[in-house]
């Protein structure tokens, strides 16, 4: 007889795993609008609540915050880039595999996550040893082209799953009306796919967005760097401002807040299975 908890034994678990979940941000948000002189009163309200952090990073007002706007702009474009490079090369090689029935491209997609097999802590010093070779250190595109290469097996993987949903009557009604292989891939990949192309971009895009290692050992200089960099700093300090620190972090999740919030309509599978009836 299968076990199935009381009713109420799953509401305190969910209560529990809730206020777990929400304890960190409610912190943040307490010492983001906490002032410099309560910082560690450990109320769970701050006695005069106060927006001036939030002040002083947008108006670059503090030593560590002197390149926000430059560092936010960095984050922005190291994230766009990488998720636009994953889906080119994730969209060209599962559509060769799967739909073009290439003969290396079963066992391609099979050994796709074999690359996940090592911790990209390992692959560090020989990425920037690369790197430093073809003369990218401290630009961003040294940092793009090492989280595309860690985003892009994964995406790979996924999108050669999905595309073995299309049905293939599509591409063969189109190649009997004498649509090219590329014709095919741009009026009828590409819009079938649309919905997962728009997760697996945000998941590059959010995976970028957090990078701190590469970032760190990539950018050396303050106008380069990402915005996690930035953040690292504020621990280095004998008197870290933590409520900087958490004004600054709450800005900087925003971004992607908002695009998963502008994007979840597309993001749900299976827009393809009523494609063709059967």
């Amino acid at each position: 007889m299968m076990f199935r908890p009381h009713r109420g034994t799953t509401i305190l678990i969910v209560l529990f795993v809730l206020v777990w979940s929400l304890l960190p941000v409610y912190q943040m948000v307490v010492l983001s609008l906490t002032p410099s002189a309560e910082t560690f009163t450990g109320k769970l309200w701050p006695q005069h609540p106060t927006l001036d952090n939030f002040r002083t990073v947008l108006s670059q007002n503090h030593l560590l915050l002197r390149h926000f706007w430059l560092q936010l702009w960095n984050s922005i474009f190291v994230g766009l880039s990488t998720a636009l490079l994953v889906l080119v090369v994730a969209t060209l090689t599962s559509y060769s595999v799967v739909k073009l029935r290439s003969g290396w491209g079963r066992h391609l997609s099979r050994v796709a996550l074999v690359s996940y097999f090592v911790p990209a802590a390992f692959l560090s010093v020989p990425l920037y040893a690369a790197m430093g070779k073809y003369g990218l250190l401290n630009s961003q595109w040294a940092l793009i082209f090492s989280l595309v290469a860690f985003s892009a097996p994964y995406a790979i993987w996924v999108l050669c799953h999905y595309a073995q949903t299309i049905p293939g009557e599509l591409d063969e009604a189109a190649a009997q009306d004498g649509a090219s292989a590329v014709q095919i891939f741009f009026l009828i990949y590409l819009p079938l796919m649309r919905p997962i192309l728009l997760a697996i971009g945000t998941h590059a895009l959010l995976v970028a967005w957090n990078e701190y290692l590469y970032a760190f050992m990539m950018l050396s200089s303050e106008t380069q760097q990402t915005i996690p960099v930035m953040l690292g700093y504020f621990l280095v300090t004998d008197d870290a401002p933590w409520n900087l620190l958490m004004a600054t972090s709450i800005i900087y999740a925003l971004p992607p807040i908002a695009i998963y919030y502008a994007a979840r309509q597309y993001m749900v599978a299976g827009l393809v299975f009523g494609a063709v009836k059967k």
